[in-house]
């Protein structure tokens, strides 16, 4: 299913059936009270601005609700909005869904035109939904330089590598009876109380391998061996502040808050896998479809304004 239609997102999320979206990427207006073209002739873009704020909520709660209608029951909404605007949003978000996270997006690094306040430089996507079991695919941050040298600090013939847990904290316990067993290395007997967070088996393997570091502390728990070469990044956290605005020169800007591409994929690879089905009840510049297709999932695409509906035909299309 690839869908692009022209349409009030308040009537056309009711035409989708329920529980088959996997993401939904949600980025209204703002209510920022101001608006937003591309152009000095107001011919592409929009007006952010509402009589109040009961006017806005009667615009995006109802798209909301729908939203929630239509996700798997392990799938995910990002609501994208900016840090100023944020307080209308989570509460909306707190009301209608039981789980949600605040991801903090820092879309600049200065502002160096603000004589009287401080910049504003970051938006914040509030991830949302009804299980604590939702769908979640590890997503990574490029490696700076103070991660790579506090985190990669052992050696050996194969090169740095950092740490990782491979036995589970005072904090966690495995629930996994075969998972409670002992192991002898050395003539030092491990086994800790709360369980390996891996098969017996798979630990031979990892040490037959040479990728288990066992620690000289007594006492102390050993660990897997996870080189710097063969790393993919640094597990993300809720700051992305690795993914720049299309302001910043990344991207050819056709919307007036185009967000970039490379946003969207960390958000749909973390959420969803191939063949998914991704819908953006406000498409805008189409982004959210242009990401989708990179990664292989479906993509459905609303929005009310027909320009942005053209261009998403546009981009899809190239």
């Amino acid at each position: 299913m690839n869908l692009i239609k022209l349409g009030d997102s308040r009537e056309l999320l009711k035409e989708v059936e329920g529980e088959t979206v996997q993401t939904i990427y949600f980025d209204p207006p703002f209510n920022s009270d101001r608006n937003y073209y591309l152009t000095t002739d107001n011919k592409i873009g929009f007006k952010d601005k509402f009589d109040d704020d009961e006017t806005y909520i009667d615009l995006v709660e109802p798209m909301l609700m729908e939203c929630k209608r239509i996700l798997k029951p392990d799938g995910n909404l990002f609501f994208h909005i900016s840090a100023k605007d944020s307080l209308i949003p989570m509460m909306l978000c707190e009301k209608h869904f039981s789980n949600t996270q605040l991801i903090f997006w820092k879309r600049s690094r200065s502002k160096n035109n603000v004589k009287s306040k401080l910049g504003a430089c970051m938006d914040i996507i509030i991830k949302c939904s009804n299980s604590k079991k939702s769908k979640f695919n590890p997503v990574y941050q490029k490696l700076d330089d103070y991660y790579s040298k506090n985190s990669y600090k052992n050696k050996d013939d194969r090169g740095n590598y950092a740490l990782g847990h491979i036995v589970y904290t005072k904090t966690q316990k495995t629930k996994n009876k075969e998972r409670l067993y002992s192991l002898k290395h050395n003539g030092v007997t491990y086994e800790p109380e709360n369980g390996w967070r891996m098969s017996k088996q798979d630990l031979k393997d990892l040490i037959k391998e040479d990728r288990i570091h066992f620690p000289t502390k007594k006492g102390a728990n050993p660990y897997k061996k996870i080189y710097k070469h063969e790393s993919k990044g640094k597990p993300a956290t809720d700051l992305w502040d690795d993914i720049h605005s299309i302001s910043m020169g990344a991207e050819k800007r056709e919307w007036p808050t185009q967000k970039p591409v490379k946003l969207l994929e960390r958000i749909i690879e973390m959420s969803s896998d191939e063949g998914d089905i991704i819908l953006d009840p406000v498409a805008g510049g189409g982004t959210t479809g242009v990401a989708a297709k990179n990664l292989n999932r479906q993509y459905v695409l609303f929005d009310i304004n027909p320009d942005a509906i053209e261009l998403c035909n546009k981009k899809l299309r190239r």
